[in-house]
């Protein structure tokens, strides 16, 4: 696995941060190789934070630090069905926990943050999306983007990416969701997934993408790219390839 997290050309500060492997990452990259054939846990996760100031990176960085902690904490043995209510039980629980946060300090009111992740649990796969960040799979080559943006033009129908987003924890969000998926069927040895923040896909579109990937290319070469192109947000980025 590979993260990297860029404040971008524009921005002032990064509200941009990913978690891997217990670690988190923000201004900076990390790479690291883990091992779940023995039925262990693992997950990778991205939040893009909003709030204006100071604010989005705290969401972001709140929202991770719970996940890594609630996700290590998980106990053994879970069902799926047991595991998809313990995920969304989570998510209840830390969207009023950033609210929260925001009512009681002005400074925070209306912070929010995105989250796209993919999870190991007993051997099962998992990815999972609040949000307009990305997950895309990239299989034999061919790219493809897995999860759907929570964004005002994919809600009117539209396939060009809207700032205006629909759902992310906090940020006023009364019922927030996440879109889940088990996608252990479609895990194959050699297969590579990316997890990114608009600030790469808004820079440097899929065919793009998928060109840097099958040369060879890191999230490091990635966030260079969207650099390249104006870098207008943070820009981060994960990829996991499995082995």
């Amino acid at each position: 696995m590979e993260a990297v997290s860029h404040v971008g050309c524009v921005r002032e500060n990064n509200e941009d941060m990913i978690l891997v492997d217990h670690r988190f990452v923000r201004d900076g990259a990390y790479s690291s190789l883990v091992d779940v054939d023995d039925g262990g846990r693992c997950i990778v996760a991205l939040a893009d934070g909003m709030g204006g100031h100071s604010s989005g990176e705290v969401a972001s960085s709140d929202v991770l630090h719970n996940l890594d902690f609630f996700y290590g904490d998980l106990p053994n043995g879970l069902t799926v069905t047991d595991f998809n209510e313990a995920i969304f039980g989570w998510l209840d629980s830390i969207n009023t926990i950033i609210g929260s946060k925001g009512h009681a300090e002005p400074a925070y009111r209306q912070m929010g943050t995105t989250l796209v992740a993919l999870a190991c649990y007993a051997g099962e796969f998992y990815w999972m999306n609040c949000g307009d960040s990305r997950i895309y799979h990239l299989c034999d080559g061919q790219l493809r983007q897995v999860s759907t943006d929570h964004s005002l033009n994919t809600l009117m129908g539209s396939s060009e990416h809207s700032n205006v987003i629909t759902n992310c924890i906090g940020g006023g969000c009364q019922t927030s969701y996440l879109d889940m998926v088990n996608c252990t069927a479609s895990v194959r040895s050699g297969d590579m997934f990316l997890l990114c923040s608009d600030g790469l896909s808004d820079m440097v579109d899929d065919a793009e993408i998928a060109r840097l990937l099958n040369s060879g290319a890191g999230a490091d070469e990635l966030c260079q790219a969207a650099i390249a192109a104006g870098g207008a947000d943070n820009i981060s980025v994960c990829l996991i390839r499995i082995v």
